[in-house]
């Protein structure tokens, strides 16, 4: 009998391993501040998790298993916190320009409805330039990000990232991902820019340290990892300025239902929990996506790979969270991970 290879990240380490995906970026560094779209070659099931106790959010009800639309058409990051939700106009629009979107009949002269859901972040008090009056950059930078989207993109202090902060240190877009022994990929991308921690206290080494993979983000091992119950280290000094939030999206090839989604991105929060220390405050917003680009079938024993899937996704997030946090660059004045 042959035995199958062992899960491995795939040949990018990024969520654009996942046949059917592309990711693309866009930022404002006057402004401080970004965007990332992830953009399915066609409509995707996704599904959506929040837990975070001050989101901000878009068509994240469409997603609902119990609802009309069951597919989406691009997932927006954004930071700008609510400016930041007109970067989904920009995707939208070029969207629809190109035909894509959704239709109940298709009728002459009757524009689809490109179904985009998103997300935000608050990066608005990093120091960048704000003097936008009645203009965000926003809606640019979506159109900039989708019309750019590829199979390769930065990691760090880029994209929906770019002006994050991961505690007291410099955040960013991280990404990684998993082909199992099975064939099945899984991947994640996220924008960092948590109140919570990415180290243990009083070293440099990350949270997510016991699931990295081949020295993806420096290769310190899980012997550093120690904290007191109330010793949060690293996280950030002043809570009461809510500039916080981490926004995510997983994807995977295999098939999946609205429900089975929906059951992927709460597990995959788990994979925040393992890499950021506190999270799901009252002052984060925490949100991810799920996604299925729909290229490979469950199998048999569907709802145990669903389950597999799942955790697959929140070890990718997690492996994601360091990755962005480990290429961030620092800012005068902010330290990024490289600095300890």
């Amino acid at each position: 009998m042959t035995e199958r290879p062992p899960a491995a990240p795939g040949t990018r380490n990024l969520i654009t391993d996942v046949p059917g995906l592309k990711v693309g970026q866009a930022h404002d560094a006057a402004a401080r501040t970004g965007v990332t779209v992830i953009l399915p070659d066609d409509r995707a099931v996704a599904g959506c998790d929040v837990r975070g106790g001050g989101p901000g959010t878009r068509e994240t009800d469409a997603l609902a298993p119990e609802n009309l639309v069951d597919a989406i058409d691009a997932i927006v990051l954004s930071g700008g916190s609510v400016y930041g939700l007109a970067a989904a106009d920009g995707v939208v629009g070029w969207l629809g320009a190109q035909g894509r979107g959704y239709g109940l009949v298709a009728r002459p002269g009757v524009p689809p409805s490109p179904v985009v859901p998103a997300a935000i972040l608050y990066d608005v008090a990093n120091g960048g330039d704000r003097n936008w009056g009645e203009e965000p950059p926003y809606r640019h930078l979506g159109r900039a990000a989708v019309t750019a989207a590829g199979l390769d993109f930065d990691l760090g202090t880029a994209g929906a990232g770019y002006g994050a902060m991961a505690g007291g240190l410099k955040g960013g877009t991280g990404s990684a991902s998993i082909v199992s022994a099975d064939g099945y990929t899984v991947g994640a991308v996220v924008a960092v820019n948590s109140f919570g921690s990415v180290v243990a206290p009083g070293g440099r080494t990350f949270w997510a340290a016991p699931f990295e993979l081949d020295a993806e983000f420096g290769g310190l091992g899980a012997a550093g990892l120690a904290a007191g119950p109330d010793d949060w280290g690293l996280a950030k000094a002043d809570p009461a300025q809510r500039m916080n939030t981490t926004i995510a999206c997983v994807a995977t090839d295999a098939i999946l239902t609205p429900a089975q989604a929906k059951r992927v991105a709460i597990m995959a929060q788990d994979g925040l929990a393992r890499a950021i220390r506190p999270i799901h405050a009252p002052f984060d917003g925490d949100v991810v996506f799920a996604l299925s680009t729909g290229r490979r079938p469950l199998g048999e024993a569907a709802d145990f790979t669903v389950a597999r899937l799942g955790t697959l996704a929140a070890d990718c997030l997690a492996r994601a969270v360091a990755r962005g946090v480990h290429a961030a660059t620092a800012w005068p004045g902010v330290r990024a991970w490289s600095d300890l």
